[in-house]
């Protein structure tokens, strides 16, 4: 459904993509994950049309779309909910998820508002309240709601857990499996790599801008260096700073290293 290859993509003279290559396939739930700063909204805002690639070419549904703007993007069937939700806070519950269909010129824009009240009851019982004076996490599930009002076949997340407290991560991650249930595919950029993990398919690990790992989430989340860097087993390391070839990172076996300067085999990095 959509796939990147080689893409880089630029913020003046800095590389914030360097060659990434992935793909999401229909029906999936993709993880993907990475520290501050590694590139994963960049990879979103490239991948719906807000960054244009340096190089490199962005497929969606075998159509390039790397030269298109977010509008037709987003006309194509891919939605995204941005990092930090950034709802209209003066407006109303309901406007902000018209809003979310304002593309849109069919009858069934009643319906889905009601599918959408369906999924989260919370937004009905505060159609008529300011999004801004809502919590943290109704206005993440508000967020949720208004990307699926343009009837997306992708939709991608940003950090839909950041600043909430778990008992509400585990509610959003619910209602992400529950999206993929009814047909929408996924891609879900998260530095909670545990949550992600849990409800994802297959997933990609990105540092300094590059993809470093990929994997199934089981595979993922049994892999040492993940834990290590990801998974709370440890010092937070870089996978990309390892240059083992095998894939044995020194840091798992000696418990006396704890940063990437002591790693022997970081060869001056």
């Amino acid at each position: 459904m959509l796939r990147l290859n080689n893409v880089s993509t630029f913020y003046g003279q800095i590389r914030a993509l360097d060659q990434v290559s992935m793909e999401v396939k229909p029906g999936e739930i993709i993880a993907l994950i990475g520290a501050n700063g590694a590139g994963k909204t960049t990879l979103l805002n490239t991948a719906c049309g807000i960054l244009n690639p340096r190089s490199g070419q962005v497929y969606f549904e075998d159509k390039l779309v790397s030269d298109l703007n977010a509008e037709k993007i987003v006309q194509m069937g891919m939605g995204h909910v941005p990092e930090r939700r950034q709802v209209f806070g003066t407006m109303s519950v309901m406007d902000n998820l018209l809003l979310g269909a304002y593309q849109r010129h069919d009858k069934e824009i009643k319906r889905d508002i009601e599918q959408t009240f369906e999924l989260f009851p919370i937004l009905q019982k505060r159609q008529k309240q300011a999004a801004g004076t809502m919590s943290g996490g109704e206005q993440q599930m508000l967020a949720i709601a208004r990307g699926m009002m343009s009837r997306p076949k992708l939709l991608m997340l940003d950090e839909p857990s950041v600043g909430l407290a778990p008992l509400m991560v585990r509610e959003i991650m619910r209602v992400i499996a529950d999206l993929r249930q009814r047909g929408t595919t996924i891609l879900l950029v998260e530095q909670n790599a545990r949550a992600a993990l849990g409800v994802a398919d297959r997933g990609y690990v990105i540092e300094t801008g590059h993809i470093v790992m990929q994997g199934t989430a089981k595979e993922l989340v049994a892999n040492e260096g993940v834990q290590k860097a990801y998974l709370g087993k440890g010092g937070r390391l870089q996978l990309s700073r390892c240059n083992v070839p095998n894939g044995v990172y020194a840091c798992l076996t000696d418990p006396m290293i704890i940063t990437c300067a002591e790693c022997p085999n970081r060869n001056g990095k």
